[in-house]
């Protein structure tokens, strides 16, 4: 059974994620869900993709407890989202010689990030990078592209996930 996610009437950046009993509101990109992403468009991309892998910061919680692979995230952990590097879309090293996004973040967005299996096999560049399911900001801000929930409300749905899982962001239910 797949994770499914889907805009809210009233308004593009907010959203419901469903899986079995849960439905959590959720908060996606800047621009709502688009078919065709494009780097620093703001937009959360419409289809199905696999839940890669579950990183985490060890020093603010504890190992989520998930069948998904699970890493902590260290101090020089980035994702390089330079298009035109052989990198992007990709963990990379900090301090990184292309544009790269810090991973270890002050702001608590990171904690628990799952990597989203979108523009992966093959790379595109331009395609969109670091597409993940990741903590929401309390003020429920939109996103670059992500799926972002209430920190309890995502370690709830890794507890419950079987293990190899997908995330189905829909334009509607």
């Amino acid at each position: 059974m797949d994770i499914v996610v889907a805009p809210i009437a009233t308004d593009v950046t907010r959203g419901t994620l469903r899986y079995k009993n849960f439905a959590f509101p959720c908060v996606l990109g800047r621009s709502g869900i688009q078919r065709d992403k494009h780097e620093g468009d703001g937009a959360t991309p419409l289809g199905r993709y696999a839940l890669k892998k579950v990183f985490y910061r060890s020093d603010k919680l504890m190992m989520p407890t998930t069948r998904l692979p699970v890493a902590p995230i260290l101090q020089d952990d980035g994702w390089c989202d330079a298009p035109d590097d052989p990198n992007y879309n990709r963990p990379v090293k900090l301090p990184y010689p292309a544009s790269a996004e810090n991973m270890w973040r002050d702001d608590g967005l990171y904690d628990v990030v799952v990597a989203l299996a979108h523009n992966d096999e093959p790379v595109v560049p331009g395609a969109g990078s670091a597409i993940f399911m990741h903590v929401a900001a309390p003020d429920l801000t939109p996103t670059a592209g992500c799926v972002a929930l209430a920190r309890e409300d995502l370690l709830s749905i890794l507890r419950a996930l079987p293990g190899a899982t997908y995330i189905d962001i829909r334009a509607d239910f």
